[in-house]
Formats: C-alpha cells, sequence, structure tokens
C-alpha cells in the first residue's frame, strides 16, 4: 500500500477514518471507494494502487461503525441517510465541491447511488460493484424485522460483549462467510477487519451491525433514485458465484446509461478475488468522455 495515507475526518459528529493514496503523476481526477457490509477500507488496497498508478488520487473511508471510523452514540443506529450524509459532508469539504468518480461495492453501491441521486453534479462516472440493494422485503415479514430488530438490540446493546478470539478462530468465522474465497487472500484480508483487545482480538465494526435492520428494503424506491442518478454507470457482476437480487434486471433497467461487465469467475467480493482485473475496467470507464 505504498503512498497511503490515513487521516481522521469529522462528518456529522462522527470521526471517519479515512485513506487516501496520491498519485506521483496526478491527471486531476479523483476516485471515491466505498466498502461494503462488514467490510473496510483497507481491502481497497490493490484497487487503489493500480488506480493511483495511472493518476488518480484515490480516497477510501471507514464508513461509519466499520473499521477505524467512530460508532454512533448509545441510542443511535445506522441508516441509510446517515451514511450518505458522512459522505455528503466529508467530500464537500475534502475534495472543496469538485466532481469525482464514485465506486461502491455491495452495501457501498446502495450509498453510491442515493448519493448520485441526490448530488448529481458531483459524481462524474458512478461504478457499482454488485451493489444494487438487497431483496425486496415482504410486506407481511415487516413486523418480524422490527421484533427480531428489538431482540437483537437486547445482545448487542452492550458492545462489549462479544467474545474475543483468536486469529484461527477469527479466520475460520471468516471463511464460512465467503467459502470460495481463497485462504490467501480471506489472511490478507484478515487484518483490516479485527481489532486488538486486552485478551484476543475482535471485530473491527460496531456490533450492533449485527442486528437485523428494522427497516424493510423497497425495491421501487431504490428504481426511484436510480432515475435521478445522471452520471454514466457501470455496473460489474461477479458471476454467478456473486450476488444477485431477484429483480436485478429490472434494477439496472432504470438506469439512464449503462454499461455491463463481467468477472465470471470473482464472486460477490471482486475487489478481493480479481482486483487488477477490476481496476483495468474501472480505469477503461473513467478515461471514456
Amino acid at each position: 500500500m505504498s503512498h497511503m495515507r490515513s487521516s481522521f475526518v469529522a462528518a456529522n459528529g462522527i470521526d471517519l477514518h479515512v485513506l487516501d493514496w496520491e498519485p506521483s503523476s496526478v491527471n486531476g481526477e479523483t476516485v471515491v471507494l466505498l466498502h461494503g457490509f462488514m467490510d473496510a477500507a483497507s481491502s481497497w488496497d490493490v484497487t487503489a494502487t493500480i488506480l493511483k498508478d495511472a493518476g488518480y488520487t484515490v480516497f477510501a473511508p471507514d464508513l461509519r461503525g466499520f473499521g477505524r471510523s467512530g460508532r454512533v452514540p448509545l441510542g443511535g443506529y445506522y441508516h441509510f441517510p446517515d451514511y450518505v450524509a458522512d459522505l455528503a459532508h466529508w467530500t464537500e469539504r475534502a475534495l472543496e465541491g469538485r466532481p469525482f468518480h464514485l465506486v461502491g461495492h455491495s452495501m457501498g453501491g446502495t450509498i453510491a447511488t442515493l448519493f448520485a441521486a441526490s448530488h448529481p453534479e458531483r459524481v462524474n462516472k458512478l461504478a457499482l460493484l454488485e451493489g444494487l440493494g438487497p431483496p425486496e422485503t415482504p410486506d407481511e415479514l415487516t413486523p418480524l424485522r422490527m421484533k427480531r430488530w428489538l431482540a437483537d438490540l437486547g445482545k448487542h446493546r452492550a458492545r462489549s460483549a462479544e467474545r474475543p478470539m483468536t486469529q484461527d478462530e477469527a479466520f475460520a468465522r471468516l471463511k464460512s462467510n465467503h467459502p470460495r474465497v481463497p485462504d490467501e487472500i480471506l489472511r490478507a484480508r484478515l487484518r483490516a477487519l479485527l481489532t486488538s483487545v486486552d485478551d484476543g482480538l475482535v471485530w473491527a465494526f460496531d456490533p450492533l451491525h449485527r442486528t437485523t435492520s428494522p427497516m424493510p428494503y423497497r425495491s421501487a424506491m431504490y428504481r426511484a433514485f436510480v432515475t435521478e442518478v445522471a452520471s454514466p454507470v457501470l455496473f460489474v457482476s461477479g458471476g454467478i458465484l456473486g450476488y444477485h437480487p431477484p429483480d436485478e434486471e429490472e434494477r439496472l433497467s432504470a438506469f439512464k446509461s449503462l454499461e455491463r461487465f463481467e468477472l465470471p469467475e470473482a464472486g460477490h467480493m471482486m475487489h478481493w478475488t480479481e482486483p487488477h482485473k477490476l481496476a483495468a475496467r474501472l480505469i477503461t470507464f473513467f478515461g471514456r468522455h
């Protein structure tokens, strides 16, 4: 991760941890990378370095409650508008209102779409790496979501109840969540996803993220935002091993300007498994005017 810098910036009362890569030969364009759920900014390291070597200034924040970024105070929670507001506040100051290319993976893609729709003048190009949002929530399940959320809050409200792990235990858990990702990649990523405590290791995210969100997800709402996106859009698929909501085609069809690219063997965590191919395609996409 050569030429990578680390800093903290205040955004909406949260201290965001932001990584940036400054190229030696600047092309004048900036790329912002948004990680997905249970991930961290530093997992973009290979992709970001390639973009940096191509002349782009690259930023990657730990989203609130993840990595080294601050957590919401007791009584608070995490919602998509909070992430969008953080991005708007931080980039307005850090980039002085200049437009930039925006890349979002998984949950970060949903945040990127909402931001691009709300600030069309700020986004030059938008790249979504299987980041079209979760499946639609059936109406009949919304009461159950609320019940589960309230029960989950009771488990995780203290935030200190998580049992410390050994390195091997943490690897086994990560492997169970990503069984198709090669072990050597998981071990390299594990360092970014853990933090040390007195008697072991814990995940570097707020335990509140383990709770079931009380808010149902509405595909129609997402498509309404999509229609407000003015920038060209690149959708990157990880192939049949990736994540694809049942109505993926309907969501994609709402974009005004859409290119598609597939990494057929990459799976959902494509920036972990195929960072070089991904970065090369992003550079091609950003370079088109």
